[in-house]
């Protein structure tokens, strides 16, 4: 009888132990939820920006507006020409950020440099440091008035983030997984091309967004010194004392520093490595 009691009881537990994950089971989210879950960022961006542009176009549609609102609102001569100019200044002054910051961050952690870390960061920090309007003035001063002024001025004020997100990117890099690389006879450059900055890019590129978002808004200042963009809306409506008109400039500029943070969003997840 105890054989069989015995029997009985190793049999319940085997039976016990086999279902065990099938009751564990349902608790795990399935890959579709987890998936999801892990781009809720790129899946409501795109639709608060669709939302938010049919809400302002049939907000400025519906609203009553005065001869000096459908001119400062005229799309062909006003709006689409100084759209462009927005994105045209944040575009390139983006990319002289990223040609003059990563590179000089890289230079920066390697042994031979790091003692020119703290005079360059420096100067960085004080790009961020003087007010956007300031800088903007300084830049005027210096290189007159136009775009390109503009560009120059954007691109000092959002050297920071990218330059130091470049330094720590690099400096996080497990030092054993280079020494690796190099064991297997990588040289300096192949590892640091095959290894450190594949492993860096998810933070260099957390800088590039935050400048992005950050020259999206500056670049609304960009009238005071001739550069364009959808500043010269906000400024019409702040001077007429027309709310329609701010309205329109400040969310469409909201709107593209949306845009412009997804796509950098996207980017970012296309380049980071599998595994990260």
């Amino acid at each position: 009888m105890s054989t069989t009691t015995e029997q009985v009881t190793e049999q319940d537990d085997l039976a016990a132990t086999t279902t065990a994950p099938e009751h564990l089971g349902p608790d795990l989210p399935p890959a579709g939820i987890r998936l999801i879950k892990s781009n809720i960022g790129l899946i409501l961006t795109p639709l608060i920006v669709v939302f938010g542009s049919i809400a302002l176009y049939l907000y400025v549609k519906n609203a009553d507006k005065i001869f000096q609102d459908k001119r400062a609102l005229d799309w062909d001569k006003n709006l689409r020409p100084q759209l462009e100019q927005h994105l045209s200044l944040t575009m390139w002054s983006t990319l002289f950020t990223v040609v003059m910051a990563v590179p000089i961050g890289i230079l920066l952690t390697r042994p031979k440099y790091k003692r020119a870390g703290t005079p360059i960061l420096a100067v960085a920090t004080s790009g961020q440091a003087i007010p956007a309007f300031g800088l903007l003035v300084l830049a005027f001063a210096w290189l007159g008035r136009g775009p390109w002024t503009t560009i120059w001025a954007l691109s000092l004020f959002t050297l920071l983030p990218v330059l130091r997100n470049t330094m720590v990117g690099l400096e996080q890099v497990d030092k054993n997984v280079i020494e690796a690389g190099r064991g297997m006879g990588l040289t300096k450059l192949q590892a640091l091309r095959s290894i450190e900055l594949p492993l860096a890019v998810p933070v260099i590129l957390a800088g590039v967004r935050t400048a992005l978002v950050i020259t999206v808004g500056m670049a609304s200042l960009a009238y005071l010194i001739g550069g364009g963009g959808l500043g010269e809306t906000i400024s019409a409506g702040l001077k007429l004392s027309r709310d329609l008109v701010l309205i329109t400039g400040a969310v469409m500029t909201a709107l593209i520093a949306l845009t412009v943070d997804w796509v950098a969003a996207l980017i970012e997840k296309t380049l980071r490595p599998k595994g990260l």
